[in-house]
């Protein structure tokens, strides 16, 4: 079967799924396009307020990743959202940090360049984590809550909760003790739900 030659339909359903599909069909380039000129528009945005932000984020991203309440992502963050990216409430993503829920064939055959099909599968955040700087997460990932994730990690495999991990590819460190569960600590007036 030449995966070029499945319907929009299809391609977007296996795109989903996390199966083969063709990334280059011309509705998935102009959704890039569309993008990319979002992108110019929440770069050029200013001082606007944080609901505006909202609003540009979820234009940029469609569908858009789930985040929790009061998520904080820095700087020059990446997310490859072949798949769904979920990340859970109060986590902070540092600055450079990257999230590539998409995949190519490991068989160069298959993978032809750019006239081959990519697959994915979804990147699952829990509640209170910490990413330091540069850290990537790769497909099909799950990080539990109350994760700290070191500068410059490659998070490979699955993570447990309350755990630090660090290194290429990550491991766990250490555990962590927890001394009062995140749905005691009050919410502030500047919480925003980004996931509505």
């Amino acid at each position: 079967m030449d995966i070029r030659t499945i319907d929009r339909e299809e391609n977007r359903r296996r795109m989903a799924n996390g199966e083969l599909y063709y990334a280059f069909s011309p509705d998935l380039i102009a959704d890039r396009q569309r993008c990319r000129k979002a992108y110019q528009r929440l770069n050029a945005a200013g001082d606007v307020s944080r609901r505006e932000l909202v609003e540009l984020w979820k234009e940029y991203h469609h569908p858009p990743p789930r985040l929790g309440r009061n998520v904080y992502v820095n700087v020059n963050s990446t997310w490859i959202d072949t798949c769904l990216i979920s990340i859970g409430s109060r986590t902070l993503i540092g600055p450079n940090c990257s999230f590539f829920s998409g995949t190519h064939p490991l068989d160069p055959t298959l993978r032809n360049g750019t006239q081959g099909p990519e697959s994915g599968k979804p990147i699952t955040i829990g509640d209170d984590c910490w990413f330091g700087g540069n850290c990537i997460v790769l497909p099909g990932v799950t990080i539990g809550r109350g994760v700290t994730v070191g500068a410059g990690s490659v998070v490979t495999k699955d993570v447990p909760d309350h755990v630090v991990v660090a290194g290429n590819p990550a491991r766990v460190i250490k555990k962590v003790e927890v001394s009062v569960p995140a749905e005691t600590i009050p919410a502030t007036s500047t919480n925003i739900n980004y996931a509505s």
